[in-house]
């Protein structure tokens, strides 16, 4: 029987029960003291709980159809860890909201809603190759937030980098999970691609409409000088979706697989230097 899990042997796609003690911090402006930065990190917070559901029952949808030993026990280990980050990111929305008078509910609704339309309009093996693009961009994101370089090392408060970091570490572990699957049920390179390119755009309305509303709330949407200073975050030299542009199109090149980029020294960095684990 050929191996179907991609995941190196020495990779344990390890399920850790934690929890974060964020709330003071998300009262202000925790990434280096920005609204626009912290806005768009608490955007991003705000579409997990709904997007990891989504990548949790389409990875499930097809395990009756796994044969492989290990793929198996990498897509338990997925869904313990996307369950994990689940529950920790609805507990940080909800804190974030009471805190900021945010409306939860008006948040989620456009995501809610283009879940449902996907889960109506989409076959499975569509969404299961839309949760294999959404695993890579988050994959690229964390090997950035892991690295030396990023953004938020010095800039951002403690317990939250500590947070972002363990949610990062555990996306690079499974970051194959979801790949392998739709490789073993037969998925193809077009659709995979294609459904890259459209996840991504919608991932990216449902972030800065999430952000819009934030700063809406905390009366600073219509400064000039704060969206300039985003956009530098964003896209400028060093910003952070500028960071991951050329890993994000490796994805479109033919045969690729989210292990060519070996980022198992970021993982054990990360493990020696985890403060969770030594308190």
């Amino acid at each position: 029987m050929p191996m179907l899990s991609r995941t190196p042997q020495d990779i344990a796609v390890q399920p850790r029960n934690r929890e974060y003690d964020i709330a003071r911090a998300l009262e202000g402006d925790w990434f280096d003291n920005h609204p626009f930065k912290t806005a768009w990190f608490n955007a991003m917070s705000i579409t997990f709980p709904l997007g990891e559901k989504f990548f949790i029952d389409s990875v499930r949808h097809y395990i009756d159809r796994i044969d492989d030993p290990k793929l198996l026990e990498d897509v338990r280990g997925f869904c313990g860890q996307e369950g994990f980050h689940r529950r920790e990111h609805q507990r940080y929305n909800e804190t974030l909201c009471a805190a900021r008078g945010y409306d939860l509910a008006l948040m989620e609704r456009r995501l809610d809603r283009n879940i449902q339309l996907a889960n109506k309009m989409m076959s499975p093996k569509e969404r299961l190759a839309a949760t294999a693009a959404m695993e890579h961009v988050t994959a690229i994101l964390a090997e950035s937030a892991l690295s030396p370089d990023d953004p938020m090392v010095g800039s951002a408060e403690s317990v939250m980098r500590d947070m972002w970091n363990w949610h990062a570490a555990e996306e690079l572990e499974h970051k194959s999970v979801a790949f392998d699957v739709y490789r073993a049920v037969g998925g193809g390179e077009t659709m995979r691609r294609w459904q890259m390119a459209m996840s991504t755009f919608y991932l990216m309305l449902d972030v800065l409409a999430v952000v819009i509303h934030m700063l809406r709330r905390d009366g600073k949407l219509w400064q000039p000088r704060l969206w300039r200073d985003g956009w530098k975050f964003l896209f400028f030299k060093g910003g952070i979706l500028r960071r991951v542009a050329k890993a994000y199109r490796q994805y479109y090149h033919r045969d690729f697989h989210p292990w060519d980029r070996d980022t198992r020294p970021l993982l054990a960095n990360w493990q020696r230097e985890d403060n969770y684990a030594a308190a």
